[in-house]
């Protein structure tokens, strides 16, 4: 079924649907605020250039809400790096090793946790985007 493997892992590593629609939703909020930053933007240097009293001083709060999203997407972003990474290291660590995975999703029986390099972070993401187009 299409979702239930990642080509991108390259080493047949398992993202179920759930995990992957958690992410594409992450993506796609990350995408709903970039496009309201370009909005923001366009209107910020819209009102510089006009140069009059009311539109400058409206960029003070337009500027406000730009440094809050970049804030949001920053957020989310450390969130969704950090959900991959615990969904990787749990499905790699219940192929590998054999024992049994806790509720807190670390391993009982001594197994030890493999670091992700950061571009499968990056190559899901590419994924999703290819998804959506």
């Amino acid at each position: 079924m299409e979702g239930d493997m990642f080509p991108g892992l390259g080493d047949g590593t398992q993202i179920d649907n759930k995990v992957m629609q958690s992410f594409q939703k992450s993506f796609g909020q990350v995408q709903n605020i970039l496009d309201q930053n370009r909005l923001l933007i366009n209107e910020i240097n819209q009102n510089h250039e006009s140069k009059l009293p009311d539109n400058l001083s409206r960029n003070v709060g337009l500027i406000r809400e730009l440094n809050n999203n970049i804030r949001r997407v920053v957020d989310l972003y450390a969130v969704l790096s950090s959900n991959f990474t615990k969904s990787v290291d749990a499905s790699s660590e219940g192929d590998s090793s054999g024992g049994a995975l806790r509720s807190d999703g670390n391993k009982s029986g001594g197994g030890h946790k493999r670091g992700r390099p950061v571009f499968y972070f990056f190559e899901l993401s590419n994924e999703v985007k290819k998804r959506k187009m």
